[in-house]
């Protein structure tokens, strides 16, 4: 059984990214064969296309951190042929060949029916990024946050964490402020909910004070580095940060201050390893209360194997609105 996939390999100094023609003896161990739909495009994959991206544990590889199609053959008695499936996160598209294929093979611990109430193609524009998202508001909301607290910042905004987050707590009842370094996007996020925007300078803004004016109530961070810092600073008494990425930096300069005297909580939101109880719990309400308003309409593109490389180009550089979802069936 022939198919199509997007392998990046390395070998010495040489690193290469190519669309090839592999046979089912190229598929690597497993309990479940998935005729892949659809994948899409994370900042991770961005990462893993870029010879200096530090994510990819062997090659050559297949990337590609989401997957979405029908089951082929199953080993595992939880799935049938026939059965609408999604796969995200574990050591797909980084030890495990991924989503960037015509034809996938996963352990059966790593597969979930796809839920009522999505299609293939909705699981893929909500992807490890609304995944991601929907994480974050679950944990600032077990930590006391409701609307009536006040404003919830969302980082990174136009970014796949930042698009779905700002849909989801505007439609949650939340007032939403956005912060993005692309001027041209105010409308973008204002018609995804947000009602206040700030700029990136604005938010990563250095500061000697340990503490400034309490401002938010909640935040939604996927950015990291100076940002963090500046969210720290302004956090209300008892509010929380939902930290998820690293965009903006891995290093975070700040006191303890924040921490000691406003009960300012940091609360770290990892997607890949998500127990499987918990991921579709989470997963349930991305197909009801959380399915982000304008999913297929605003916050989705499109485009195939070949369009791959460019897409994760762009997104390294900050440069990819929304989310961007990979064509295969």
């Amino acid at each position: 059984m022939a198919y199509r996939a997007l392998v990046v390999d390395k070998q010495g100094d040489a690193f290469s990214v190519a669309v090839r023609d592999l046979s089912e003896a190229d598929l690597p161990p497993g309990d479940v064969t998935i005729r892949v739909h659809w994948s899409s495009i994370n900042y991770k994959d961005g990462l893993a296309l870029s010879p200096g991206g530090r994510v990819i544990r062997s090659y050559p590889m297949v990337p590609g951190v989401d997957l979405a199609g029908v089951v082929l053959e199953s080993k595992d008695i939880r799935f049938a042929p026939g059965q609408e499936v999604i796969v995200t996160g574990y050591d797909v598209g980084v030890s495990h060949p991924g989503g960037f294929a015509e034809l996938a093979r996963v352990p059966g611990d790593w597969v979930m029916p796809l839920p009522a109430g999505l299609t293939l193609k909705e699981a893929m524009a909500i992807g490890t990024a609304g995944l991601t998202a929907a994480l974050s508001l679950e944990a600032l909301e077990h930590n006391g946050l409701r609307p009536a607290n006040g404003t919830v910042i969302v980082t990174g905004a136009t970014g796949g964490v930042g698009s779905t987050a700002v849909a989801m707590l505007a439609q949650a009842g939340y007032t939403v402020a956005a912060s993005t370094g692309k001027a041209s996007e105010h409308a973008y996020l204002r018609d995804l909910g947000a009602s206040e925007i700030l700029s990136r300078e604005e938010v990563s803004a250095e500061s000697s004070r340990p503490l400034e004016s309490e401002r938010w109530a909640g935040a939604v961070d996927p950015v990291g580095g100076s940002t963090t810092a500046y969210l720290i600073r302004t956090m209300k008494y008892g509010a929380s940060i939902a930290l998820s990425g690293l965009t903006g930096g891995n290093a975070i300069a700040t006191t303890v201050y924040p921490f000691i005297l406003r009960n300012v909580n940091l609360l770290g939101i990892d997607s890949v390893f998500t127990p499987m109880e918990k991921r579709q719990r989470t997963w349930q309400r991305l197909a009801t209360d959380l399915k982000p308003r304008g999913l297929l309409d605003s916050i989705a593109v499109e485009t195939d194997l070949e369009g791959v490389p460019a897409v994760c180009a762009d997104i390294l550089q900050g440069k990819v609105r929304g989310r961007t979802l990979v064509r295969l069936a």
